[in-house]
């Protein structure tokens, strides 16, 4: 990575992939509020064209790059091939790759023998604003903590970062006039021995306050936008500590962004990405949120109609909760539309033909079923499973629910997917 000594002129460019944006939306904006940092110029590049375009544009006016990286397990080999693209294109001189992001952190070693100069690791913005006034000072990028590099095989680094309040930073890059949802929770306490939110951001919750969501609600209306979303791993656990919701601070943030938007604002609240828990839907919250929010799906996290593999798998909740979340949505004004998870590790017959039992009764209270297919994804407790794969009832059973338009969802290409996680994992 070179010498550090003297200040320099710095740049960021940054793969601004549609999987990716909300991650760079947090880093930028937390850029933006560090008075010395704003004047650093920012490219969002959509795709390996524009990032090359960035890095030759900033490097002839003698400036330094910074060029972020952040992608999730499944995207490994498709952003392996475009990074290296990059690097026979622009070569290393000038330049600092650094990937972050759920699958650097869970792989941190793997990630850097991509070719990666640097991965950080954890929460990313007070890393990026120690890393950009390094690079301003000259200071070797690698006495920040929060970062990760190779050396003599064996993976260093300084600790993780410092963890701030979600109120802190901003969710969106708003000088840059880049925004999408709400990040209102971070974390997670439920802790799916499948799921990588927990185990990147720690099994415990932290909320924005409601003012925050409130000043983010109405830089969205002052840039002509009338609908808010939100990004959280469980709606319905905002404002919570543990398992049981707050509907009071649930209610207390819809009717703040209801004030803060307006009245022909429109608030989607447990549509994607804001998925609600089975046992937390219950008539009080039906009708808390119907005349609150704009969507008419209600997305329900029920993974499996089969009680053993939900035990198995840490989700909390029962088999039975899933179907009567579905009726109490239905009869409350929404359209549920049910997760479910395919060929998790120690999946039998009996367990498969329970999950397709539920699906036919959920379908026949009105629901529809989105559909995955495990994947052994790195960080977890189940990463050194096997890909899942879908029993020929089951996949024969979507696949009628799909043509009637009662399933959707990428478990065809997931199972492709898990394969590569597979191959991924046996080439470490």
């Amino acid at each position: 990575m070179g010498c550090y000594k003297g200040g320099m002129t710095v740049a960021v460019a940054v793969l601004y992939r549609k999987t990716a944006r909300t991650s760079f939306h947090a880093l930028v904006g937390a850029q933006e509020t560090a008075a010395d940092l704003t004047s650093i110029p920012v490219h969002f590049a959509p795709d390996a064209a524009a990032l090359e375009r960035a890095i030759r544009q900033e490097r002839a006016a003698g400036r330094r790059v910074l060029v972020g990286w952040s992608f999730y397990s499944p995207e490994v080999f498709e952003v392996g091939q475009i990074f290296r693209q990059i690097l026979g294109a622009c070569g290393r001189q000038g330049v600092l790759h650094v990937a972050g992001g759920v699958h650097a952190s869970a792989e941190p070693l793997a990630t850097l023998r991509m070719g990666f100069d640097l991965v950080a690791i954890g929460e990313g913005e007070t890393t990026w604003i120690h890393l950009l006034r390094a690079l301003l000072a000259g200071d070797d990028p690698r006495s920040v903590p929060g970062l990760a590099w190779e050396e003599d095989g064996l993976l260093r680094d300084r600790g993780r970062a410092e963890t701030r309040d979600l109120d802190v930073y901003p969710s969106f890059a708003m000088a840059h006039g880049r925004w999408g949802a709400i990040e209102i929770t971070r974390g997670c306490i439920y802790a799916c021995r499948f799921c990588q939110t927990p185990y990147f951001f720690k099994a415990r919750f932290r909320h924005r306050s409601v003012e925050s969501v409130q000043d983010h609600a109405r830089y969205l209306r002052r840039h002509g936008q009338r609908d808010v979303r939100f990004l959280t791993p469980t709606s319905l656990s905002y404002g919570a500590d543990g398992e049981e919701p707050r509907l009071d601070r649930v209610e207390a943030l819809l009717r703040g962004v209801r004030d803060a938007i307006g009245p022909d604002g429109r608030i989607f609240f447990g549509s994607f990405p804001s998925e609600v828990r089975p046992e937390h839907v219950t008539p009080e919250a039906i009708r808390l949120l119907r005349p609150l929010v704009a969507n008419e799906a209600l997305l329900i996290g029920g993974q499996s109609g089969s009680q053993r593999m939900l035990d198995a798998t840490r989700r909390g909740h029962s088999a039975a909760s899933i179907l009567e979340a579905a009726r109490l949505a239905r009869e409350g004004g929404f359209v549920p539309h049910i997760d479910f998870l395919f060929g998790m590790p120690g999946e039998e017959e009996d367990d498969a033909t329970a999950s397709r039992a539920l699906m036919q009764e959920l379908v026949r209270l009105g629901a529809k079923v989105h559909a995955h297919t495990f994947l052994p994804l790195p960080g977890t407790p189940l990463r050194d499973a096997e890909a899942g794969a879908l029993d020929p009832a089951t996949a024969l059973h979507l696949e009628r629910l799909a043509s009637r338009g009662l399933a959707y969802g990428q478990w065809r290409r997931q199972r492709a997917v898990a394969e590569q996680l597979v191959q991924l994992r046996r080439a470490r």
